[in-house]
């Protein structure tokens, strides 16, 4: 752990007290963010989408499972990964499997999403425990319109991308081993939570957020930033079933 300030009690209480003022300042912000999300404009959503699931082929409508709103995350795990998921993306599902059932009550359907073939997400889903619906995308238009992948053409316009691609730091050659892909194939896909709501028999889209936006990362990173000692600032992330110790 690093070196820390030792203090008397009285000094932490006033440092408490002055990050606590600091705390609801961040609070109020996050109310106010929160509230012009639910302003922001719904988006018809024309185009007809067919998905394989597990339960056979469904449309974009037949997802929300008789609720109005549907919350899915785009978990990275493309045609070309050989070894799974994401570790990070695995870490959020994780911990989204336990609030189905609370999310469900609020009239809430929640899925994952991933362009790989459905019986390897099938067979995936089995691995890590998972219970959520797991939906593929493979072969269809809506990753690309909806900005959840990129094509290959589309990958090499981005400078930010072609530059981990060409010139990777260790950990992404690394996390390339562990999703079995290469990085120009792996980084074309894009994490993140995509929102829809159902109303009159019209299917509306209404929010996305994705990496490396803070909302996307998984809970428990959340908790850790309570502990004193901070985390590295590579994002290395292991599957619960992978772990070095």
């Amino acid at each position: 752990m690093l070196d820390h300030t030792i203090g008397t009690r009285e000094q932490w209480q006033a440092d408490r007290d002055a990050l606590a003022k600091l705390e609801a300042e961040h609070a109020e912000l996050g109310k106010k963010v929160t509230e012009q999300r639910r302003r922001l404009s719904w988006v018809p959503v024309e185009k007809q989408y067919q998905f394989d699931t597990e339960a056979g082929k469904k449309t974009l409508a037949d997802l929300f499972d008789g609720r109005s709103q549907l919350l899915a995350y785009n978990i990275m795990f493309g045609p070309d990964y050989k070894n799974g998921a994401c570790p990070g993306c695995s870490n959020v599902g994780d911990e989204l499997d336990p609030a189905r059932i609370h999310l469900n009550h609020q009239d809430v359907t929640l899925i994952c999403f991933s362009r790989a073939p459905i019986d390897r997400l099938a067979a995936y889903k089995r691995r890590m425990g998972w219970t959520f619906p797991y939906v593929s995308t493979y072969g269809t238009d809506f990753p690309f319109d909806f900005r959840l992948a990129l094509k290959p053409e589309q990958a090499q316009r981005i400078p930010p991308v072609r530059e981990l691609i060409d010139s990777p730091p260790e950990w992404l050659r690394d996390w390339g081993k562990q999703v079995g892909a290469e990085l120009k194939d792996g980084l074309r896909e894009n994490p993140g939570f995509i929102v829809f709501a159902r109303q009159n028999g019209t299917v509306y889209h209404t929010y996305t957020v994705t990496a490396p936006d803070p909302f996307v990362a998984p809970y428990h990173s959340f908790l850790l930033n309570l502990m004193p000692t901070p985390q590295p600032d590579e994002p290395r992330a292991w599957r619960k079933d992978e772990y070095p110790d």
